[in-house]
């Protein structure tokens, strides 16, 4: 039983999240990312080849092998270096894009900057920087923002919603007050596009279309189904009523695939990430036929990154096979063939 003092640093909670991440079950309580709904009509005639499936798109004029993230997880301690590091390697021999974990560790104390730093070793892969919008009551503005961008060289810049996470927190941040505000301020200020995702509760249509109108370019939809933060910030309270409220948050959230059909509804034309119990091909697969540009993975690449890069490159490599086998069965022969495919049926 891991007992955790709640008067610490955001350091040590940094390390206490990967210590859990790792080696405790966090999965989410719903256990449910909505994809199970879903099944391809098996097409036993798809008059097209295997060995000429093509999984490439292109985001941000760089090409990438596969419509894929490895989705933000660490950063600003000791031990997020060589993960970050490791992680950037895959994603450059994948030819796939990567997020880091939330530098506003790294924007308070710039001696921890280096735990982010890895376009020396990933000079050409689609590369999001990443900070808590919440810290835009708390401080941050644009300045924040770019020094995050320039600290890294990304592409672009998540900003991450995660009121149940910061609820659920006794050191949490609870200002949510007035943000799609100061979102669409960051939008109009800074030059590189602006990203929202949320961390594992879904992001609805409604809360999507504020967003575009205020300028944002992507969403990610970070729904349920995958890991829940709950499940680990749950895991280092002591406090015994927040605890015990906790319980009752088990289900909570939107599960993924609802989160993407509801974001696609209310903005077709917006960039969309399908990330939340993504685990494997076909789920990728399923995820871009409800319309999704690209899919997102965490924990299996977290945990595989753990054991070797080449594990984590053998899994990844599971991934496009399942990827292109599914399309194969289903004669879509490119990404914009398996977009919005009508063989993709609900149950």
């Amino acid at each position: 039983m891991h007992k955790f003092d709640l008067n610490k640093p955001h350091t040590t909670r940094k390390k206490e999240h990967l210590d859990l991440s790792l080696n405790q079950d966090v999965s989410s309580g719903q256990n449910f990312s909505g994809f199970e709904d879903y099944y391809f009509i098996h097409n036993a005639l798809p008059e097209i080849s295997l060995n000429e499936i093509d999984t490439k798109i292109t985001l941000f004029e760089k090409e990438m092998n596969l419509p894929l993230m490895i989705s933000p997880m660490v950063g600003g301690i000791n031990e997020a270096e060589k993960i970050n590091r490791d992680l950037a390697r895959v994603a450059s021999a994948a030819k796939i894009a990567m997020g880091v974990g939330s530098q506003r560790v790294a924007i308070n104390n710039e001696n921890l900057a280096a735990t982010f730093k890895i376009r020396d070793i990933a000079s050409d892969i689609v590369l999001f920087a990443n900070l808590g919008a919440v810290q835009l009551n708390y401080g941050f503005g644009a300045r924040e923002c770019l020094k995050a961008i320039e600290m890294i060289g990304a592409d672009a810049l998540f900003l991450h919603l995660n009121p149940l996470q910061e609820a659920l927190q006794v050191e949490g941040n609870y200002n949510f007050k007035n943000l799609l505000g100061k979102i669409k301020n960051i939008c109009g200020e800074l030059e590189k596009p602006v990203f929202v995702r949320e961390v594992g509760f879904g992001i609805s249509g409604e809360v999507a279309l504020k967003l575009k109108m205020a300028g944002v370019r992507g969403i990610d939809t970070g729904g349920c189904g995958g890991t829940s933060w709950l499940e680990i910030e749950k895991a280092r309270l002591e406090n015994s009523y927040l605890k015990e409220a906790a319980r009752f948050f088990k289900n909570w959230g939107i599960p993924t695939a609802q989160s993407l059909k509801m974001v696609k509804e209310s903005c077709p034309d917006v960039f969309l990430i399908a990330s939340g119990g993504i685990r494997t091909g076909i789920d990728v697969a399923k995820a871009i036929a409800l319309g999704a540009d690209m899919a997102g993975i965490a924990l299996p690449v977290l945990r595989y990154i753990n054991i070797s890069i080449d594990a984590c490159l053998n899994y990844l490599k599971e991934i496009e096979t399942g990827l292109k086998i599914a399309m194969f069965c289903i004669g879509a022969s490119n990404i914009r063939q398996l977009k919005n495919n009508l063989n993709l049926k609900h149950r």
